[in-house]
């Protein structure tokens, strides 16, 4: 069976981590999302992939280019309108049979869309799942196992089944689709074609990664599943599992909980790591640094005297001795972040800041709590970050020093 992969998105509610790649290349646990999700599609039976792209086309195509997979994959670019239903129908040409879609920017696991496939007895088959924050996603009412409502995130949703956009489809579908008109968001929108369409309800994990919050919990599904992997140890004491590749060391330092560390990733000496993390190839975190539940993309240096919690930093980043991030309010109220969609309420009481590649922080700087701070940024020493920070921006402090004599 073949799936079309819709991967053309930017990902606006995840900058500044999306102004240097697609969203579904943000990496978590050593691969992009993209390529997490191609293996699952993979287990649950997909022999072939039709990956529909856009926004940094490029990126997605070297990577994929310059491994197996297993599986043939093709490309085709989405070059005119807007929305999923568009985006579906550049892969006709590719498709003749039953087939399944899928959005490019989840992270989930083979049970559901084998789910999907096995409920599957014709026109539209999609998957849902009870959600906490149905507001969020778009849902369903359903009537005898058909879909009789469907809203997209609404503020009083009237149901808690959400969309999970994995799809079973015939061919027919495209002809549906050629002949939509344009939906309110002034898109063409598969979801314009779900009432009547049967859906299953599954139970396995699902997580849509809208926001850059979404990837923790994702990380921590992701890394629940990898198998151990000692490299070099060095005097220190691991509670809990570690995921190392090939000359990743962990020096002198103490690590408490589940961690992925890149290829000639080094931690330590007298590091402490705790809770879920995510650090990517050649990284360094040592000088008595702390990490706690934060995703590093590659090349991230935080060398001395660091704090670093539930934030991702992008490639690149570099924190001067004593860099600070913030990640609780002194009210314990859960988190608001300023994203480009206006403020959005994180749900998260712990959260840091989320960093742009290429961005250098001097030292004894810091930042508060959810705090947005774009690529190629220089963040000047003893600077506080109270407000977000455009890419290719230096902040910095003007200081009067004055003396006085005796």
């Amino acid at each position: 069976m073949k799936a079309v992969v819709l991967a053309a998105g930017e990902g606006k509610r995840l900058r500044p981590l999306t102004e240097t790649r697609p969203k579904v290349m943000l990496p978590l646990a050593g691969k992009p999302i993209l390529h997490h999700l191609l293996l699952e599609a993979k287990k649950a039976g997909i022999t072939e992939a039709v990956i529909i792209i856009r926004y940094m086309k490029d990126s997605i195509i070297n990577y994929f280019s310059a491994i197996d997979l297993g599986m043939k994959l093709t490309f085709i670019e989405q070059k005119e309108n807007d929305g999923t239903g568009a985006a579906l129908l550049y892969a006709k040409d590719e498709i003749k049979d039953t087939f399944v879609a899928l959005a490019g920017d989840i992270v989930t696991e083979a049970s559901v869309i084998k789910s999907v496939i096995d409920a599957h007895e014709g026109g539209i088959t999609l998957a849902v799942k009870k959600v906490s924050n149905p507001r969020e996603y778009g849902v369903v009412e359903l009537s005898n196992g058909k879909v009789s409502l469907f809203e997209e995130k609404v503020m009083h949703p009237k149901s808690d089944l959400a969309n999970l956009s994995v799809y079973c489809m015939e061919p027919t579908v495209f002809g549906e689709l050629q002949s939509l008109g344009k939906s309110d968001r002034g898109e063409y929108e598969i979801v314009d074609l779900f009432i009547g369409a049967k859906a299953v309800e599954v139970e396995g994990y699902w997580r849509d990664i809208g926001y850059p919050w979404d990837l923790f919990d994702a990380l921590e599904f992701l890394l629940s599943k990898m198998e151990s992997k000692n490299g070099h140890i060095e005097n220190s004491t691991i509670e809990g599992k570690v995921i190392m590749e090939e000359g990743a060391k962990i020096i002198n330092s103490y690590v408490e909980g589940h961690v992925y560390l890149g290829a000639n990733t080094v931690i330590g000496p007298n590091a402490i790591l705790r809770g879920t993390n995510s650090i990517g190839k050649n990284c360094s975190v040592g000088g008595s640094s702390t990490l706690k539940n934060s995703i590093l993309f590659d090349h991230v240096n935080a060398k001395h005297l660091a704090y670093i919690g539930d934030s991702i930093l992008g490639e690149h980043v570099n924190l001067g001795s004593g860099t600070q991030i913030a990640n609780f309010r002194f009210d314990g109220s859960t988190i608001n972040v300023l994203t480009e969609k206006g403020w959005v309420n994180s749900g998260r009481k712990k959260l840091g800041v989320f960093v742009g590649d290429h961005t250098k922080f001097g030292v004894l700087s810091c930042t508060m709590p959810g705090k947005l701070i774009g690529s190629d940024c220089w963040i000047y020493s003893g600077v506080i970050v109270n407000k977000n920070v455009p890419s290719k921006t230096k902040a910095y402090v003007k200081q009067q020093m004055e003396f006085a004599k005796e």
